[in-house]
This record gives structure tokens, C-alpha cells and sequence, in this order.
């Protein structure tokens, strides 16, 4: 009876914990148990990661039932949308790790000054982006290898969703800041409300309800954006109205140059080496092209799946970039560093856990996508060779997010440059068209490139200069 005690006990104990973690009533990390610390916040940081994730697995069960046009459509807009994610996630980067940085200072004044800043250069790049998709989303097709049918069927879905990118980058922009300020659950809840919506809206803007009519491919695109655009409404009502640590005021908006320059050149080294990251991505989409429109559509649906596990990992990793930036903030390197270690460990028994199940279960998995054997052929083999570096990846993108979190961006920039630039694009192309193993050998390209970049930042972040740099 006391064993049974004690283990209700420990429920009821890690019940109040989640539930402090996802009301997010608990602020401060730079203080008390690490372990709390990192479960407090990654736990709505993986929530959040998991519904982003199962959006993408959602959409893309409705899209693949309009056709392989439509998968080999929405797999090449979202290579040239993830230039968007990208801009948008390297703001993110550089506004929670300046926000970090003054929360653990304990200035939120100035934190919120420099949100502000962080806005306006959203906003500005936002309307780079749509004027691109107004005149050049068919010229982009193009460029990603698409033929004119894929062009003339795509070319509206692309458009829409280009044409969206404000709602897109300040969704993670603005999440960026609350994750800096230590709110998690903020952001989560912010993800929760914008992907729920467009879960919901997909299927009825795909196939039609009642009055609505059925939209095809272009109905996807709209859930996207009505459900996104919720969510920034949600985000910017407790920036300004809300009674959180990040508060804007009519004092915190005026240009503040310092500022504005201190957050691009952080988030360029962010933005930058996630631009590199992916135009390997787009580089590795290029080469499975060739190989025609069922490869594409195998590897399409299989990076969706292996996303749904990846960016919970990556909500991991984000608790450990608020943690190191915050414990920088406060004088306390050795605890920041202690916080990068224990997260990495974490995030690779999760992963581990991941690549057995998709190594065992990857026929079943795609299957629940389409019925072309192809098709799962393809997805099949991209699930397990890329999963193989799943233990590797899992310190290396704690790593990563941690160099960032110290405000740190140039290292995982070239760590990037070289592997990917370097190394995962040049082996890819050999193993596919030299030595003719075709998709698979960019499977087994990637798997291999990922796991030397994540070996490569584990070793520097041991180093520890990291610590020194200044915000």
C-alpha cells in the first residue's frame, strides 16, 4: 500500500507540473531545478510543435486525396514556402534570444521595446514576399521543376498562400518573442488556435459544406491563412491588452535603430543558416524530380510524417534556446550550459524512440496516405533513412537552438554552410545520379549530412565561447 501511495503521489505531483506547464503560471527559470525548468517549458514548446505537425500531416491526408498532381503541387510550394518559414523562424531566433536576454536581466521594459522592433521588420519582409507571389509564383514553379500541368493546377495554391506570408511570418515571429519572455504556453496556445482552425476548415474548403463550395487544392491554401491570421489576432491582443511579461505600450513604438540593427544581425546568422539549410532542401526536391512525380509525391508525404515527430523535437530544442539566452541574461553560464546538456538528452531518448517506430511501422504509415505502391515504395525508404540519424539529430538541434539562444548565430551559420552546402548536397547528387541508387541515395544523403552537422555543433558548443557573446 505505501508503494501505491506514493505512486499516486508522484501522479498527482507530475499532473499539477503539466498543468502549471500549460497555463504557463510559472515564469521563472533561472532559478530552482533545471529539470523543472526544462520541463515547464518544453512541454507547451512540444504541444505547440505537435500541432504544427499535425496540421501537416492533416493537410496533407486531404490534399493527397485530390491526385498525385496535387501532392507533387503542394510538395513544391512548400520548398519555396519554407524560404518563408524560414525568414519568419530567423526572426523568431533573434527576438527570443534578445527578449531572453532582458528577461533574465530583468528589464522587460526594454524586452518590450524590442519586440516592437522585431514587428516592424516582420512586416516589412512580409511585404517583400507578397509582391514576389503577386508576379513570380508561376516563374517559381518552374524553377522547382514543375511541368505546365503542375503550373496551371498549382499556380493558385502557390500564389495564396505567398500572398499570405504577413499572417505566416509574424505567427512565428511573434511566438519567437513569447518564448524569450519565458511564456510558452502563450505561444502554444497561440499555435493551438491557428492550426486547430485551419484542421477543421481544410477538409470543408477542400470538398465543400452545405453552402460552401468545394475549392480543391485552392481551399487548402485559405484554411491556412483564415486559420493563421486567427491566431496573430490572438497574439497581438496580449501583446497590447493581455497582462503577461510582454507588454507593448504607445511609449515602446517608436523606431528604436540600435535595436532594429542588433535583431537583424542576429536574425540574418538565423535566417541565414536556415536559408542554407534549405536551399539544400529545395536542392535534394530538385534531384528526386527527375525521377518523376511518384517519388516526389513519396518523399512529400514522408517529410510531412517525419515533421510530425521533428518539430516536437524542435519544441525541445526551443526550451533549451529560452533557457541558455535567460540564464546568459541573469549571470548564471554554467547553468545555461547544464540546461543545453539535460535537454539534448531528453529530446534523444524521444527521437530513438521515434526512428525504432518508423523503421517497424513505415509501410503502415504511408499507406494511410495513399494506395499507389510507388508511391509508398518511395515514402517508405525515405522514412527510414532519414530517421537513421534521429539519435544524432537530437543533440544536434539542441546545440543549435542553444548557440542561438546565446544570441550566437554565426556559428550554427556556418556549421551550416559547410555540411549542407558542402556535403549533403554534393553527396546526395553522387549517390542518386553517379551512383544511381535514385531517391534513395538522397535519403541516405541526408541522413549522413545531418548526423556529421550534429557531431560538428556538439564539439563547439563544448568549447564554450558561446558564453561570451554580448546582446
Amino acid at each position: 500500500m505505501p508503494r501505491t501511495k506514493a505512486g499516486q503521489t508522484g501522479l498527482v505531483a507530475l499532473f499539477r507540473l503539466f498543468k502549471t506547464a500549460v497555463t504557463g503560471s510559472e515564469k521563472e527559470f533561472t532559478t530552482g531545478s533545471i529539470n523543472r525548468a526544462i520541463f515547464l517549458l518544453a512541454v507547451p514548446m512540444i504541444l505547440e510543435m505537435l500541432m504544427e505537425s499535425l496540421f501537416a500531416v492533416v493537410d496533407i491526408y486531404f490534399v493527397s486525396h485530390l491526385g498525385v498532381e496535387a501532392v507533387t503541387a503542394v510538395g513544391l510550394t512548400e520548398s519555396i514556402l519554407n524560404v518563408v518559414y524560414t525568414v519568419a523562424m530567423g526572426l523568431g531566433v533573434a527576438a527570443t534570444a534578445i527578449i531572453a536576454r532582458r528577461i533574465g536581466e530583468k528589464n522587460q521594459r526594454e524586452a518590450a521595446r524590442a519586440a516592437v522592433q522585431s514587428l516592424y521588420i516582420g512586416l516589412a519582409l512580409a511585404g517583400v514576399v507578397t509582391l514576389t507571389g503577386l508576379f513570380f509564383s508561376k516563374d517559381l514553379l518552374l524553377l522547382m521543376g514543375a511541368s505546365e500541368q503542375i503550373v496551371e493546377y498549382g499556380d493558385v495554391y502557390t500564389k495564396t498562400l505567398l500572398n499570405s506570408s504577413v499572417v505566416i511570418i509574424l505567427l512565428f515571429s511573434i511566438n519567437g518573442i513569447f518564448r524569450g519572455a519565458g511564456d510558452a504556453a502563450l505561444a502554444m496556445k497561440s499555435l493551438w488556435l491557428a492550426n486547430g482552425l485551419n484542421i477543421v476548415l481544410c477538409p470543408i474548403l477542400i470538398n465543400g459544406w452545405g453552402v460552401i463550395p468545394a475549392y480543391g487544392l485552392k481551399g487548402a491554401a485559405i484554411a491556412t491563412f483564415i486559420g493563421r491570421g486567427a491566431g496573430v489576432v490572438f497574439q497581438l491582443y496580449h501583446l497590447t491588452k493581455g497582462h503577461d511579461l510582454i507588454r507593448i505600450t504607445k511609449e515602446d513604438l517608436a523606431l528604436a535603430g540600435k535595436v532594429i540593427v542588433s535583431i537583424l544581425q542576429m536574425a540574418a546568422g538565423a535566417t541565414g543558416q536556415m536559408l542554407i539549410a534549405t536551399a539544400s532542401w529545395i536542392f535534394m526536391v530538385r534531384i528526386i524530380a527527375n525521377f518523376g512525380p511518384d517519388a516526389v509525391a513519396g518523399y512529400t508525404i514522408a517529410i510531412r510524417v517525419l515533421i510530425f515527430t521533428l518539430l516536437p523535437a524542435w519544441g525541445m530544442a526551443n526550451a533549451a534556446s529560452a533557457l541558455v539566452g535567460q540564464n546568459l541574461g541573469a549571470g548564471r553560464p554554467e547553468r545555461a550550459e547544464a540546461s543545453g546538456w539535460k535537454t539534448a538528452f531528453y529530446n534523444m531518448i524521444f527521437l530513438g524512440i521515434m526512428a525504432i517506430l518508423f523503421w517497424i511501422g513505415a509501410p503502415l504509415i504511408l499507406s494511410w496516405f495513399t494506395d499507389q505502391e510507388v508511391v509508398i515504395a518511395y515514402g517508405v525508404q525515405c522514412l527510414r533513412y532519414v530517421s537513421t540519424g534521429y539519435l544524432f539529430y537530437a543533440y544536434g538541434m539542441v546545440m543549435i537552438q542553444s548557440f542561438n539562444g546565446a544570441g550566437d548565430t554565426k556559428t550554427p551559420l556556418l556549421i551550416n554552410l559547410v555540411v549542407s552546402w558542402l556535403w549533403q548536397m554534393p553527396l546526395s547528387w553522387f549517390l542518386a545520379e553517379v551512383c544511381k541508387l535514385g531517391p534513395q541515395g538522397v535519403f541516405i544523403g541526408i541522413a549522413i549530412s545531418e548526423s556529421t552537422s550534429a557531431l560538428v555543433a556538439i564539439l563547439l558548443f563544448r568549447r564554450g565561447t558561446w558564453k561570451q557573446v554580448k546582446i
